[in-house]
């Protein structure tokens, strides 16, 4: 797991490369509540994520929490199609609130 960060006054882009696993989580958890805590708002793009399970979820779901506490603004943008299965499989699109933009063809 990488990731790519633009800071502009205050306002974070982040892209998340490769994997959200269990093998990547401990870094990403240190590295994206990093950036949450030094930028007012926090994009982070999800396009790019090949493979993510229960602990890249968790890192998730923590910093939806951790937005909430610290009066940031946090949205996930861009989901991957693993991204998207996950989310989709436990029911937690909502949880989030973020638009998920099907491809095309898959719209039901």
């Amino acid at each position: 797991m990488s990731i790519d960060v633009e800071n502009n006054n205050g306002v974070c882009r982040v892209v998340v490369k490769d994997e959200m696993t269990i093998y990547t989580a401990a870094a990403m958890k240190t590295d994206l509540m990093d950036q949450l805590t030094r930028c007012d708002e926090l994009e982070i793009s999800l396009q790019d994520v090949s493979e993510m399970d229960s602990a890249g979820l968790q890192v998730m779901l923590l910093l939806k929490s951790e937005e909430q506490k610290l009066k940031k603004e946090l949205r996930f943008v861009k989901h991957s199609q693993a991204v998207i299965d996950v989310l989709e499989i436990l029911d937690l699109v909502a949880h989030f609130g973020d638009p998920i933009v099907l491809p095309a063809g898959e719209a039901q």
